[in-house]
């Protein structure tokens, strides 16, 4: 079935955080829903639409930055009562804006997740899960890493309301009072929850941070997943979720909301798989989304906030606008008044703009003029994609952006984003210097752009900082400076198991250090490490390599230190960053090895399919040019043998190819002289002269010949 839908932009509000807007219950079958939103000035805005028009029914106060919103009442009645939180702090409000309740949650951080049914209310601060029962204490749980979102499930299956938590580590962590009931391992970081059927239900909708979304059974004891989609298209995270009958076929839809600003709608065929039915792109994120009735009796829409506080609907009632003589558009008199509304107001806001531009003019130039930096919001977002070992680094902000300068003391590579618009010029840089610069680069934006997306890869072994300094278009200028570490192996990530059976190495570190000192090397070494010291006495973490596919398990306590690899070279950075680390805070380590020769042929194979294609895709790109040569002078290509007429017919996809991969050979040469150096340091052999010679066989690359050369050396 297809699906129409019409865009409406109805109210700006300030900027708003994830989940903060809500559709209240309809008052009668056909009424149209009342919207509640809130934002970053702490201000709460409930609003019904009339002719087209908002109008607001309550508004409050600014105050507290509000960071999550949740609909709740009496169980079996309507859910209508409004709560949101701020700080540690927890409010309710009536329909009619009525504040009934003020909980001070006493918690030492922030909550940044909530979940409210009947007299039950569920908060989250970063690791800490809390259960209030009428404002008094019930349930506590320490979460192993931070929680993203929580919801309770609760069916005839489940005896008990059962909160589920989203955690950072690629886990959904279900709860029985204060223990961990079991978890849920899932494809990503899952970043939010909804449940499918929202009365009641044990089916989980979950989204991940890399744009996965997935459908889970909750029972008492374990957890079957139903169905999962894929990002193959490379979206953007999911930021919210919800479900609805938009296409009107009686089942529910499920709609997504994602971090690039795409607007989904997901329906379901007859064997119950998901399919995406309609898609469509907003200029910025979106926060929130909510399936209901608006803007006009008996027509449904899709609602989204996004992050600069826009709300929006897709609506399927018709647009009004029709063809006329002369292929003029007749509008009704109800829309002619409203643009002249419009455009009545804009010039109020034109005559605003100047006089307020005067004021400042006069006050700037007077002798008591003390200056003002104006502030303005960044959401920014620094994540590694599994996909093609690459940061994306995404930054939004509430206004239009000027510019932004890149800087980084440690090397590596800018790739393109086909999505990016903005024009990119590179500075020299001095590497040489202490704290020098390896890379400076500017992008300068196109009118009106508030999102940019970038992408960089780095080197293992070599870390540092990545600056980014953004410049929006405000006056007087001002800049916000955001950072970004880049980690010793910023290219791992974590894990839920490993393969045993493959050839490992062993590290192990010995001396007086604490649980939390270990740690925070571990920390500073790998991404994906929770900041806080785990619970317990020992931790397991596991990791992949997203570029070469190797592995890692870190395990450790107090004292003592155990990481094993089927990486040489990431062994031997672990031991140069561990070893440096301790130094600094004059910790004597005692440091053995235990290195396995048949990892380097092991590692070499999983190199080899990702060098071959390398070098064959150099090779064919080097010809192009000379082979565009002889066609031209020819006037056709028929003389050519079939293997140069091929790469002639896909020229322009494997220049795309080789264009979204610059240094990728580069890359893969310097691992395997990294790891050849690697192999004899730690027999005690310095074979940095031997490395010319092993250039020479790459540039003639066998494998059966580089792996002899390695047991040769």
């Amino acid at each position: 079935m297809e699906l129409n839908l019409n865009r409406v932009d109805y109210i700006q509000v300030g900027v708003t955080s994830q989940k903060t807007m809500r559709l209240l219950p309809a008052q009668g079958r056909k009424t149209t829903q009342k919207v509640a939103i809130a934002d970053h000035d702490g201000i709460l805005t409930c609003f019904g639409i009339k002719k087209g028009e908002a109008v607001p029914v309550f508004k409050t106060l600014p105050g507290q930055k509000i960071i999550r919103m949740d609909l709740g009442g009496a169980v079996g009645s309507p859910q209508e009562k409004i709560f949101v939180c701020s700080g540690s702090q927890v409010r309710g409000f009536t329909k009619k804006g009525k504040q009934f309740l003020t909980f001070e949650a006493n918690l030492t951080e922030n909550i940044n997740a909530m979940h409210v049914s009947g007299a039950d209310l569920f908060v989250c601060a970063s690791y800490i899960y809390n259960h209030y029962c009428d404002c008094k204490d019930q349930n506590y749980y320490l979460s192993g890493d931070k929680i993203n979102d929580i919801t309770c499930v609760s069916s005839e299956n489940l005896t008990r309301l059962s909160p589920v938590l989203a955690c950072q580590d690629r886990v959904l962590r279900v709860l029985q009072g204060s223990e961990l009931a079991y978890d849920i391992e899932v494809p990503g970081p899952p970043s939010v929850l909804e449940l499918y059927n929202k009365t009641r239900g044990d089916e989980l909708l979950y989204g991940t941070t890399d744009g996965k979304i997935g459908l889970v059974q909750i029972g008492e004891h374990s957890a079957s997943s139903k169905w999962e989609i894929d990002n193959d298209k490379k979206k953007g995270g999911i930021l919210c979720i919800d479900t609805y009958d938009i296409i009107g076929d009686g089942v529910n839809d499920v709609l997504v909301g994602r971090d690039d600003g795409t607007l989904e709608v997901y329906g379901f065929d007859s064997s119950n798989e998901p399919t995406l039915r309609f898609d469509h792109v907003l200029s910025e994120s979106v926060t929130s989304i909510q399936g209901g009735c608006v803007g006009k009796e008996s027509y449904d829409e899709v609602l989204a906030a996004t992050y600069t506080g826009w709300v929006t609907g897709l609506t399927t009632e018709p647009q009004k606008a029709e063809a006329g003589p002369g292929d003029e558009v007749r509008m009704s008199k109800e829309t002619q008044s409203k643009v002249e509304a419009l455009r009545a107001e804009l010039e109020q806001l034109q005559v605003k703009v100047l006089q307020g531009r005067e004021q400042y003019q006069q006050t700037s130039q007077s002798s008591t003029a003390v200056s003002a930096v104006p502030t303005f919001s960044i959401n920014d977002k620094f994540t590694l994609c599994q996909d093609d070992a690459s940061y994306c680094l995404t930054l939004e902000v509430q206004t239009a952006i000027d510019n932004l300068l890149l800087q980084s003391d440690v090397p590596i590579d800018l790739l393109d984003v086909d999505k990016n618009s903005a024009v990119v010029s590179f500075s020299e840089c001095d590497s040489e210097q202490p704290n020098g610069n390896f890379l400076l680069a500017t992008y300068r934006c196109q009118a009106n752009t508030t999102r940019l997306e970038l992408k960089v890869r780095s080197i293992e072994g070599q870390y540092g900082t990545l600056q980014a300094y953004v410049t929006p278009r405000l006056q007087p200028k001002t800049c916000q400076v955001r950072q970004y570490q880049i980690k010793p192996l910023s290219l791992h990530q974590r894990t839920h198991s490993i393969d045993q059976d493959r050839p490992m190495n062993r590290l192990s570190l010995v001396g007086q250090f604490s649980f939390a000192e270990i740690h925070s090397w571990v920390v500073f070494c790998l991404p994906e490490v929770p900041e806080k010291t785990p619970a317990g006495e020992s931790i397991t973490f596991y990791f992949h390599n997203t570029f070469l596919g190797t592995q890692l398990e870190a395990n450790y306590c107090k004292g003592e230190g155990h990481f094993r690899s089927d990486n040489i070279s990431t062994i031997s950075i672990l031991s140069d960053v561990l070893s440096k680390e301790a130094t600094k805070r004059k910790i004597n380590l005692n440091i053995s090895y235990d290195i396995n020769d048949d990892s380097v042929s092991h590692t070499l194979r999983m190199i080899h399919p990702k060098l071959e294609f390398q070098l064959v895709l150099a090779r064919k790109v080097q010809l192009i040019d000379a082979l565009k040569e002889l066609q031209i002078h020819e006037g056709n290509s028929d003389f050519l043998i079939p293997e140069y007429r091929n790469i002639l017919d896909e020229s322009a996809s494997l220049l795309e190819e080789y264009k979204k991969q610059p240094a990728h050979l580069e890359r893969l040469y310097g691992m395997i002289t990294d790891l050849f150096i690697d192999k004899f340091k730690f027999k005690g052999q310095n074979v940095k002269t031997k490395v010319s010679s092993l250039l020479e066989i790459l540039d003639n690359y066998d494998l059966n010949s580089l792996l002899d050369f390695f047991c040769e050396a």
